[in-house]
């Protein structure tokens, strides 16, 4: 089973994810980090995250794109070009309508794009659909495995 990584720096938005992931019944092991930095740090097991067991390698981020210190724009970027990073799928789940944030999101190699819903009602929705894709019904490589 594999593990969720979430980058949202609204702490109200990572307990509403955590409380649809498991009203959805979710197994999945998510953890949070609260900026880009902190998610490169996670990815690249630097300081606190070197710890592999506690800190799993995700099989799928949910990245918001405004973030503070590194936003997600710039992390997005980062992981596409790892090509240790660049095979983990990454869901931009963000409150941004802008055209150019999607259009950019995908130039720069998300996966995904998918505007932050308003009501819990409606997230829970939005986590029954991405785990229905992405935790059921795609093949996603082993987390870790090494790049071809």
């Amino acid at each position: 089973m594999i593990t969720i990584l979430m980058a949202d720096d609204d702490a109200d938005d990572r307990l509403m994810t955590r409380e649809a992931f498991q009203e959805c019944r979710l197994g999945n092991q998510l953890q949070f980090v609260a900026d880009g930095e902190e998610l490169m740090d996670y990815l690249n097991r630097r300081g606190k995250y070197a710890d592999q067991v506690l800190y799993p390698m995700p099989g799928l981020i949910l990245l918001d794109l405004n973030m503070p210190r590194k936003d997600g724009r710039e992390a997005l970027r980062e992981i596409k070009s790892d090509p240790a990073l660049r095979e983990i799928p990454v869901v931009v789940l963000t409150t941004s309508k802008a055209e150019e944030d999607v259009a950019a999101s995908y130039c720069d190699g998300a996966n995904s794009f998918i505007t932050k819903p308003v009501t819990f009602a409606a997230l829970i929705e939005v986590v029954r659909t991405v785990g229905k894709y992405w935790l059921q019904i795609v093949d996603l490589p082993a987390p870790g495995q090494p790049p071809r």
